[in-house]
């Protein structure tokens, strides 16, 4: 995970020094909105209205911020309207790059070798970290978001007019659940698994992992109460939590040191994720072989030999039985 300074590309990693030992995530920096009429958003400027064929989506498959985008690109029918590259798993020191390689789908705009060269496309002065996903227009040659939260917004309404399916996961009556919901699990597990991981004290480390299983705990009650995270209908807050959950015991239980427990220990939250996993479209954009290969062998700090496990053996497809009433 490099930076980006002037719009010339440093390979450097998260300094923790400053921070006590704590992993501080960056905010993104383009914000803007594809909306129906191309008006402004809630931030950033105007000027992108949803177009078919007008967006073009830079994803990584391991990346579970570019997942959400992924899930909802598939759950919303834009597969048509919005194209799609990936990544090569292996993220080293010119960051995410399009090196050939299995799941590797090349850059058909700029025929970029390494993302960042998507950036400096977008801003010749850019200063940041370089990230994924990443939501480019066409027809004004920019990026219009890097903010996955952002993105999938977009996904859920934007395009309802332009071939989008009508399913809302994030209807008005539940906004303030969804909202709620949201930030709790961003601050405790989206982004707590990786505070607990990229830790470089002791502190820093149970001060991340701790609230990480208390959440998962209070989940896991609440799951065997109600079949999703605000009641009877998935909503945009089950589907930002899926991704952690499918990369929990093939990579954070043992890569970022979240062992108190398994996911699979947990039989709500276990049969939760199976469900969310075998929802028409979902399992197709899960590819674990680009999930463990990125993290065990891209975070040298973490795992210095590199050596990627074999296991866990996971069956996303054994059958959920979240149909019937929890209990």
């Amino acid at each position: 995970m490099g930076v980006m300074i002037e719009g010339r590309w440093h390979d450097r990693w998260y300094d923790t020094k400053a921070s006590e030992g704590r992993f501080v995530r960056s905010e993104s920096q383009f914000r803007n909105w594809v909306t129906p009429d191309g008006e402004p958003g809630p931030t950033g400027s105007g000027g992108f209205k949803a177009e078919p064929g007008r967006y073009h989506l830079y994803v990584a498959l391991a990346c579970p911020w570019s997942h959400r985008t992924l899930m909802f690109r598939a759950l919303k029918g834009l597969a048509e309207t919005i194209t799609v590259s990936t990544t090569h798993w292996f993220m080293g020191a010119e960051g995410w790059t399009f090196e050939d390689g299995p799941g590797v789908v090349p850059d058909p705009i700029h025929g970029a070798r390494r993302v960042h060269e998507i950036y400096k496309a977008a801003s010749s002065s850019y200063t940041g970290r370089v990230t994924v996903p990443v939501l480019w227009d066409k027809q004004n040659s920019t990026i219009v978001s890097n903010e996955s939260a952002d993105i999938i917004r977009m996904m859920n309404s934007a395009f309802d007019g332009v071939g989008a399916t009508a399913e809302d996961f994030y209807p008005e009556p539940l906004r303030p659940n969804i909202d709620a919901i949201n930030s709790e699990i961003y601050e405790r597990v989206n982004n707590g698994v990786y505070r607990a991981g990229f830790a470089t004290s002791q502190a820093a480390y149970e001060e991340a992992v701790m609230p990480l299983f208390v959440t998962l705990d209070r989940l896991e009650a609440l799951l065997g109460k109600q079949r999703y995270l605000c009641g009877d209908k998935v909503t945009e807050a089950d589907w930002r939590l899926f991704p952690t959950l499918v990369r929990f015991d093939p990579v954070y239980v043992g890569h970022f040191k979240c062992n108190i427990r398994r996911l699979s220990d947990y039989p709500n939250l276990w049969a939760y994720t199976r469900e969310l996993f075998q929802w028409p479209g979902i399992g197709e954009t899960v590819n674990f072989e680009h999930i463990k290969r990125h993290y065990y062998a891209s975070h040298e700090s973490i795992n210095p030999s590199r050596v990627v496990p074999i296991g866990p053996f996971l069956d996303f497809d054994m059958p959920h039985n979240r149909g019937r009433s929890c209990s």
